[in-house]
């Protein structure tokens, strides 16, 4: 599908943005694993999350969609073999942590997913997971899916750094060593979101994580997970590119409420700060050691800044719309140490780029990132592919607003894989100025 947008936008009013993907994974995999019931508030039907929702119902585990809940009864870590292959679509997050958790079955199972997510490398998350005792066969070609998972119900654990920071990883080395036989430490630097750690908390895992001399460490101890009931907020990787859509359309401004403001996932907030943004942050709460609150964002005159390494994990999947305020920034922005980007649904240095030349504006690639150049005056409409990549869709549509002129987005409909409703939302809180 291909959407038009009328450009010169603006747009006044609260939006209210679908749930945070990142915990509604967690919490059926977490809910699955644990004993007990498991009730979810405020769950994200979009593609990515409905993959692991029908991975998990393929493993044997009574997921029922109940109203506005979804109820989830555990089977305290004893899964079921699947009986036909496990599709994870275009979830990278379903892959890597169900890697993981399959590590801790005895049974095989096979995972695969879309022509995208067979171009993601699985060595980072396997090669850790093979010391531990599990067993990968790549059955197509090396470091990508389709692969076969041989678990352990006796598996060692392990102490491993990770070369890169990655939730992923970190995530899937988590859930392993839940049942390994003794203490997992799992360290990285700089640290990368935590939602594992304190959901798993919070259903009474044994785990610890501290920072030291700049070094993220996890320590973990087997032990049974309980059931939990979690509501869960805004994702903020959604509500930035409103916050964006605000900063740069004259006129703008935007609320948003029950928005996740976990500090490992902030950073889009503090770089579009250091941009000169104007953002408030209110009625900050704590619910089950994740924060929660209101950001406000208005419109704003903004001016390049450097993005510096130890900010990239806290903004990976929000680079394609800094991006998008960098080109309607005064001056440079460079964003690097950012090789993540190149192994994400698309290459996302590479089509980002791509994106905001379709637009007009001056941006470089260099090697693990981007040197954008703003320039309000050099903007103008596009036809843009979005190459079925749903955060480039997206972040393109915000441009598309901002410019003078209709744009052609194509291929927009793949924005449902993180927000089933953006454009509904997008047209229906925006008008022509």
């Amino acid at each position: 599908m291909n959407v038009k947008i009328d450009g010169k936008r603006k747009i006044n009013s609260n939006v209210i943005i679908p749930p945070d993907k990142s915990i509604s994974h967690r919490s059926i995999m977490i809910g699955s694993l644990a004993k007990g019931v498991t009730e979810i508030e405020n769950f994200l039907f979009s593609d990515d999350c409905l993959a692991t929702i029908n991975c998990f119902k393929n493993l044997g585990t009574d997921i029922e969609i109940r109203n506005d809940k979804i109820i989830v009864k555990g089977n305290d870590f004893n899964l079921s073999a699947p009986k036909q292959i496990l599709d994870c679509q275009n979830s990278g997050t379903t892959t890597r942590l169900l890697l993981g958790i399959l590590s801790t079955q005895e049974f095989e199972s096979i995972l695969t997913g879309d022509s995208s997510l067979k171009k993601r490398p699985m060595k980072r998350v396997t090669v850790p997971l093979s010391q531990m005792g599990a067993e990968f066969e790549f059955l197509e070609k090396e470091d990508f899916l389709p692969i076969r998972v041989k678990g352990s119900k006796n598996l060692k654990p392990i102490e491993y750094t990770l070369p890169i920071s990655s939730a992923q990883v970190k995530s899937a080395l988590i859930f392993a060593s839940l049942k390994a036989e003794g203490k997992s430490v799992i360290k990285e630097s700089p640290k990368s979101r935590d939602h594992t750690e304190l959901m798993l908390k919070h259903a009474g895992a044994n785990i610890k994580s501290w920072e030291e001399n700049g070094i993220y460490i996890v320590e973990i101890l087997p032990g049974q997970l309980s059931s939990i009931k979690i509501k869960i907020p805004s994702d903020i990787s959604s509500a930035a590119f409103f916050i964006v859509l605000a900063l740069i359309c004259d006129n703008s401004c935007v609320a948003i409420e029950n928005c996740i403001l976990n500090p490992t996932r902030t950073g889009i907030i503090d770089v579009l700060k250091q941009m000169g943004g104007e953002i408030r942050i209110e009625d900050v709460e704590n619910r089950n050691g994740e924060l929660v609150g209101k950001i406000v964002a208005r419109s704003s005159n903004l001016k390049g800044v450097k993005v510096y390494k130890n900010d990239i994990p806290r903004i990976i999947d929000e680079i394609p719309i800094l991006a998008v305020a960098a080109a309607f920034a005064e001056g440079k922005t460079i964003i690097d140490n950012a090789s993540e980007l190149r192994v994400k649904e698309s290459d996302r240095i590479k089509t980002t780029a791509q994106m905001l030349k379709s637009f007009g504006a001056e941006c470089h690639e260099i090697e693990n990132g981007l040197e954008i150049i703003g320039s309000r005056e050099k903007l103008k409409s596009a036809i843009v592919n979005s190459y079925k990549d749903h955060r480039i869709a997206m972040a393109a549509s915000i441009m598309a607003c901002a410019v003078e002129g209709e744009s052609t987005i194509l291929d927009a409909d793949c924005a449902s894989i993180s927000f089933p409703n953006f454009f509904d939302i997008l047209f229906s809180s925006t008008k022509k100025i």
